[in-house]
């Protein structure tokens, strides 16, 4: 039965090697007809003639370019004839579409056309004044465009009615977390005008040049409006009087399915931290869902970047601390020389917890049962950072290049945050694991008890309930 098997599939192939034969032959003759040749899919229905596929009218062969628009000029050769426009066809009023050609060296030259946007230009985020006659417009642009070809921009402030001349002047690009984005990077452009504009109001315009990598084609130009201002609208002091807020909060997006617990002991914890005299803004990229809406909404207020002394960047992971000998003012105090300072990072386990919480530990707040701390020597690891908003360009993610003044990452001992790394994103009991240990090596990391912010909990919870009451005494993980 075996041999009978491949008997009957060696019949069907040589067949198969019959036919391929053939078709191999045909195609090797079609090489030496005339350039004109061309072929199209057609399907006949009663009253009705046309491409089975539009997209796929003309095919070419072997380099043979095919005729424009089924143009044949009387060619004997031609088999079947196109006399339909294919922007007839689909009715689209897209740009024409190039045409390869026929070079007189005999080679022919691609011509490729673009549907849609890969990358945009310029997405424009946010744009606000850092002074009388300065300007940042804050927002995402094309990677490769800036990999690959020179992009420049020119800032034109036009006054508002017919108050005076538009001025025009060259934008300074900063890219400041250049090493992250893959698609998109973050670009600050600066706009500083040679006077003050400020008094009739007016539009801030962008007028982003694309100068796609040399290719002329490409020089697109993009303008659109950054930011208007109202005749008077602006107070000129609120750039000289002292800042409004002691500290300033600026976290990363949040974004996914986030736990309103999680989000609500970050908030009691850093409030309590802050003080009154602080301002936190909370960027939502989709992560604030009504539940964590409910836990923010007790402590929402409204403010202003350039109104405060310092800038915190951290996420909401992220818990700072102080020495309890010490106060964050104390310590922003012993920085004063400083325009820009970094953070310590103390890595905690997201699963471990202690044996003594069995039973209880679903009572407790996040990073008070989450207490076992990498202890691996010998590497590094990331920093966060507080700066001075008036000395600032532009910020980064761990740090900022784009400043004047110092910096200094000599603040070991001084101030540290804690990092449960994924704790937010998760709704359910952090506690994997129970230990009842000081030290272990759990998925091949040494770990060691650090009860540091396990002991502030209690502090934390007492200022929540006199602050808020017990709003949120039943918040969900």
């Amino acid at each position: 039965m075996f041999i009978g098997v491949v008997w009957n599939c060696a019949a069907e192939l040589k067949l198969l090697l019959t036919a391929l034969l053939f078709l191999t032959s045909l195609l090797t003759i079609f090489q030496f007809l005339p350039s004109q040749l061309s072929f199209s899919s057609f399907c006949i229905s009663p009253g009705k003639v046309g491409p089975t596929n539009p997209l796929l009218t003309t095919t070419s062969i072997a380099g043979i370019i095919p005729p424009e628009n089924g143009k044949t000029d009387g060619d004997p050769l031609l088999l079947t004839k196109n006399p339909l426009n294919i922007t007839d066809i689909l009715a689209d009023p897209s740009p024409p579409v190039n045409q390869d050609e026929k070079l007189p060296t005999g080679v022919i030259k691609r011509r490729f056309n673009t549907y849609g946007t890969a990358a945009y230009n310029f997405i424009l985020m946010s744009a606000y004044r850092g002074g009388l006659n300065t300007f940042a417009i804050n927002g995402l642009s094309s990677k490769p465009l800036h990999v690959f070809g020179k992009p420049s921009y020119t800032c034109e402030w036009v006054p508002h009615g017919n108050s005076g001349e538009p001025i025009k002047v060259s934008g300074e690009k900063i890219l400041p977390d250049w090493g992250y984005g893959r698609v998109y990077t973050v670009v600050i452009i600066n706009c500083t005008f040679p006077t003050p504009v400020y008094k009739t109001g007016g539009k801030l315009l962008l007028h982003a040049v694309a100068n796609g990598g040399g290719d002329t084609e490409f020089n697109v130009t993009d303008t659109f409006v950054a930011l208007t201002e109202t005749p008077n609208s602006l107070n000129p002091a609120i750039f000289t009087d002292p800042p409004k807020y002691d500290y300033f909060y600026c976290g990363s997006s949040l974004y996914g399915n986030l736990s309103p617990q999680r989000v609500r002991e970050w908030l009691a914890y850093h409030i309590r931290m802050f003080g009154e005299n602080s301002h936190f803004v909370i960027h939502d990229a989709g992560g604030v869902h009504p539940e964590v809406m409910e836990v923010l909404k007790p402590w929402i207020e409204k403010g202003y970047k350039f109104m405060a002394k310092w800038m915190f960047f951290f996420d909401v992971d992220e818990f700072l601390f102080v020495p309890k000998k010490s106060t964050l003012k104390s310590v922003m105090d012993s920085f004063s020389e400083f325009s820009q300072f970094t953070i310590e990072q103390m890595p905690m386990s997201n699963k471990l917890c202690l044996a003594e919480d069995r039973g209880k530990s679903y009572k407790k707040w996040g990073f008070e049962k989450l207490v076992y701390k990498d202890s691996k020597q010998g590497i590094r690891r990331d920093r966060k950072y507080v700066v001075r908003p008036r000395d600032v360009f532009a910020t980064g993610v761990h740090m900022s290049q784009n400043m004047v003044g110092k910096t200094t990452h000599k603040t070991e001992g001084k101030i540290m945050y804690y990092h449960y790394h994924g704790t937010i994103s998760e709704r359910r009991e952090p506690c994997r694991q129970l230990i009842n240990a000081t030290q272990i090596n759990f998925e091949r990391t040494p770990f060691v008890v650090d009860t540091t912010m396990r002991d502030a909990a209690g502090a934390v919870k007492r200022f929540e309930l006199k602050m808020i009451g017990s709003t949120l005494q039943r918040t969900r993980q």
